[in-house]
Formats: structure tokens, sequence, C-alpha cells
């Protein structure tokens, strides 16, 4: 009986398709997004019959440092983690940008400060996080309105510490991100957003990266993988409100970012969420060397070595920015 039993189990094991048996760890960050619904629902699992393991990282840099373990396949990180990543050589892919960070990190004058435009902060004191995407958007404001770095005081600080001073009344201005971009609008101005920013040439934004191997080699979960997320993005983009009014999708995105309910809708609201059809276009993942996320990156890499925190450049940042998947999505 047993060897018939266990004959019974290796015959059913050899009918199933190869990808049913795979497995996959990808890693995940606090990011609010429609993703994680997806997250929820195992939607991706349903669809592709893979094992996913998945793993929370506290930042980029973590998860590019699994990936280059070999531990991880698939994972969220932000333009300046993943630039500096393709910089020294990683063998990973972009295949989906997950947020367009848009109004999700801006530049605010504290009131009082005399600052009511970029061009004020000359002599100011401006906090912001150095090498993130914060610093690299405040350098290039900074750029847009003929200032250079040395003209204002620029501070490094955490966002919990910017928050602190800015209560204290320690600085004139400072470029972050929520929490603490919320604690400063409360007594200061929106100058520019990353969004605007990126209209005016140079994007930040929070995407997917796989090992290239990985993707070479399970192309079908890949497609599956970007059709699941378009689709929720996409429910999420036609009707927010509605989708906000979903208990159990804040709940799920509450679960999964380790945030609270009701901070859901508002975060949320500060991203852009790119479709299918902007993702496969040369304003993001398409156009080779002229498309949006190859020049971010480039120019993003530009600004971690002038930082220090990277040594040389790669020779070709569109190499690393892969449309094949969203084109087969939408088909």
């Amino acid at each position: 009986m047993k060897r018939l039993i266990v004959g019974m189990v290796l015959a059913l094991a050899a009918s199933l398709p190869a990808w049913a048996q795979k497995t996959v760890t990808f890693a995940y960050q606090d990011m609010m997004n429609p993703f994680r619904w997806v997250q929820q629902t195992g939607e991706i699992e349903k669809a592709t019959g893979y094992k996913i393991n998945w793993r929370q990282f506290g930042g980029g840099g973590d998860v590019i440092r699994a990936m280059a373990s070999g531990d991880v396949q698939l994972g969220e990180a932000g333009s300046s983690p993943i630039a500096t990543a393709i910089s020294q050589g990683l063998d990973v892919e972009l295949f989906w940008i997950l947020e367009d960070i848009a109004a999700a990190e801006a530049l605010v004058a504290r009131n009082g400060s005399g600052v009511n435009t970029v061009a004020d902060l000359k002599g100011k004191k401006v906090a912001t996080p150095f090498v993130s995407t914060s610093h690299f958007h405040l350098m290039y404001a900074l750029e847009l309105a003929g200032l250079k770095a040395a003209d204002a005081q620029i501070v490094n600080m955490r966002p919990p510490e910017i928050a602190a001073a800015w209560g204290r009344g320690d600085l004139d201005a400072a470029f972050v991100w929520d929490p603490a971009l919320a604690t400063v609008k409360k007594n200061g101005k929106v100058l520019v957003t990353s969004g605007e920013l990126c209209k005016k040439g140079k994007c930040t934004f929070d995407g997917l990266i796989v090992s290239r191997k990985f993707a070479a080699e399970n192309k079908d979960f890949m497609v599956a993988l970007v059709k699941a997320i378009a689709k929720a993005d996409a429910d999420y983009r036609a009707n927010a409100n509605a989708w906000i009014s979903n208990k159990d999708k804040v709940a799920a995105v509450a679960k999964w970012s380790g945030g609270k309910p009701e901070d859901v809708a508002d975060a949320m609201a500060l991203y852009g969420f790119p479709s299918a059809q902007d993702q496969a276009s040369a304003k993001w993942l398409g156009g080779g060397a002229n498309g949006g996320a190859a020049k971010a990156l480039t120019e993003t890499a530009k600004f971690l070595k002038d930082q220090g925190r990277i040594q040389q450049l790669a020779a070709d940042y569109s190499k690393s920015v892969n449309p094949e998947f969203v084109q087969k999505a939408m088909k």
C-alpha cells in the first residue's frame, strides 16, 4: 500500500507542469499601493501555481543586498537603489513601475521663513535625507532655479529628525516624504513636488526588479504577475473612492505595509500608478535609452557618483529596463 501511495504521488507530480512546482521569493517594502491587495488575495499564486515567499524589507538597499546574495528573485526598490544595483553590475531588470513618486515627496517651505519660491532658498537652511530620491530632486529643483548646492545650507537629516527640527523652527525648508512630509505641510507651503520635477525631465519612482536569469526562465510567471498588478492599478485609477471604500482592500494595504487603515487613502492618493500602456511606452519602460525609466536611472546614477556612493557608471542603463512582460501582458 505504501509503495502504491508513493507511486501515485510521484505520478501526480510528474503530470503537473513544471511551473506548478516552483517557488520564488519576493522582497517587498512598506509602500501603500494596489499591489498589496494582489498579495492578500493570492491571485498570482492561483494563476501560476507558484509558491511565493513574501519577505518584507526595511529599505531598497536591503532588497538589493538580498537579491545580490541570490536569496531573493524579485523585489521592490526605489530608483536610487536600482540605479546603484545596476551601476555595481547586479544582473537585474526593471520590469514594472510600481509607483510614480509624484506628490509623495515634496519640497516644503516653512511658514514665516520668507521662502516663497525655490530661488528664495539662497542662504536658507534646507534639510533632506542625503542620497535619497528627495535629495536627488532637491538638487534638480535648485538647478532649475539657477542655484548651486552651495547657495543653500543643505543639511542631512532622516525624516524623523526633519519633523523634530521643523517643530523647533530650526529649518527654512525640507524635501522629504510621509509621514514627515505631512508634518511639515501643517506649517508650510509646498514649493514643488517630485511629480512636477519629473515632468521637467528627471523622474523618481519605486519599481519592481527581477533577476535576469529568473525572468528568462519564468516568462509565463512574469507575464501573469504583471497582469495581476496592472489590473489592480487599473481598478484603483478607475475609481479610487470606491477602491478606498472597500474595507477589505484598505485592511490588506495596511496589513502588508505595516501601516494604519486610516492612513491608506491619503498615502495612496499622493502616488501615481502608471497604466500598462504608459509603462510600455517611452514614457517609462519603452523607448530604449530615450525611455523615461532609463533616463531617470542614468541621471540618478550620475547624482550617486557625484555623492560618492558609486564609483562608476554603467555603460547603458536601458539594457536593464525590460518592457517585454508589460507588452505581453497587454495582448
